[in-house]
């Protein structure tokens, strides 16, 4: 059985603040080398998906510079590839209601498929995940839809998209729409698999009644009604949601456990991200490096301790850097110290600066500023 890939880019941005101030949440830097999108592309791939496309509304020249020709997907092909679906709104703000308003803007993409199935996907769940073992469980239920769950800790002060329970026959008994999980209940991440006439047909019914969200106004509405049967697949390895700034900063220092880097990296199934020659990273006589992801390119003289870092990064001599994430191209100067710290590309530390932001509230210095 064919699918086709859906990859939901812009949905989120608001809730990442400066860091999707000028690109998609899916081409936000993530791990060291690595893009959002780099995940959900290469789970795709690795499932033998020949055909994605990427709905996005603005920011996205980031995107498309990443993506580039898709070579390194092995998606630069006649028949097939990537496809970015070009800005589409039945609304009149810059942000899309939901899913199916932005879904609107696929409708020729998804009629000219050939799949029978499509999964869609958020660019904000990292993970890594064999779409063929959720096909095949989702046509042996007969469901017409199946969400892609895990379990999570719960957590008084966090409320998730979606959230079901499951009786002991396998059964969804309940779903939510924005409210705190249980020990036992599953989470949604934001994957579904769904045929493609079904999801055609959801998209055009929903749109000519106002209704845009796909989790509230058609799951939730017609499970309610006892309409449709909802599968459930679930994941047990890793699961990162990067769904606000605090969360991506965390996951991000994650990656120093090994057992989180063995689950997303696979070795079987890799992540593949666009090419950039560089030189090994050079260390310093002086230099203390502890716990740390550092990308290649880089000059490190200071000490660097539980952080990522990402290509062509300089940290000079006397300078302390803690729990932070580094992107690319920015200079540390000498005798600086910075803690807590989330600091995008191509930004410029002067000598002996001290920036600290908190665990829960990490300090972000915007792309290209001078500090």
């Amino acid at each position: 059985m064919k699918m086709v890939g859906i990859i939901f880019s812009n949905i989120y941005d608001a809730t990442m603040g400066e860091l999707t101030k000028h690109r998609t949440v899916a081409s936000l830097p993530f791990g060291g080398r690595y893009r959002q999108i780099d995940f959900v592309l290469s789970n795709m791939v690795n499932s033998n998906i020949s055909s994605v496309g990427i709905i996005t509304k603005y920011n996205y020249q980031s995107l498309m510079d990443h993506l580039g020709s898709c070579s390194e997907w092995d998606m630069n092909r006649k028949n097939g590839g990537v496809f970015i679906l070009p800005p589409f709104g039945t609304g009149v703000t810059n942000i899309y209601k939901g899913k199916i308003e932005a879904l609107y803007g696929a409708v020729s993409f998804l009629e000219k498929g050939n799949a029978e199935y499509v999964i869609m996907s958020d660019s904000t769940v990292l993970c890594n995940i064999d779409y063929e073992d959720v096909l095949q469980q989702h046509i042996r239920s007969g469901a017409d839809v199946t969400v892609i769950c895990n379990h999570e800790k719960p957590n008084d002060s966090e409320l998730h998209d979606l959230v079901l329970e499951v009786d002991k026959q396998g059964n969804v008994s309940d779903l939510a729409i924005g409210c705190k999980c249980t020990e036992d209940s599953y989470v949604g991440m934001g994957m579904y698999i769904i045929s493609r006439q079904l999801l055609l047909d959801i998209i055009k019914d929903s749109v000519a009644h106002g209704l845009y969200h796909f989790e509230r106004d058609y799951l939730q509405r017609q499970f309610m009604k006892n309409k449709i049967k909802i599968g459930v697949f679930h994941f047990a390895k890793t699961v990162l949601r990067n769904k606000d700034v605090t969360a991506y900063f965390h996951n991000s220092l994650k990656l120093m456990d090994e057992r989180v880097r063995n689950e997303i990296f696979c070795e079987n199934a890799p992540i593949y991200t666009k090419v950039r020659d560089e030189v090994p990273t050079y260390y310093g006589d002086d230099s203390e490096v502890n716990d740390c992801l550092i990308a290649d390119g880089c000059r490190i003289e200071g000490t660097v301790e539980n952080s990522v870092i990402f290509r062509d990064v300089t940290i000079e001599k006397d300078c302390h850097v803690k729990n932070c994430i580094i992107m690319q191209g920015t200079i540390i100067s000498k005798g600086s110290n910075l803690e807590y710290a989330i600091l995008d590309k191509d930004i410029v530390v002067t000598e002996n600066r001290t920036l600290i932001g908190a665990e829960t509230t990490p300090i972000i210095i915007n792309k290209g500023e001078k500090v």
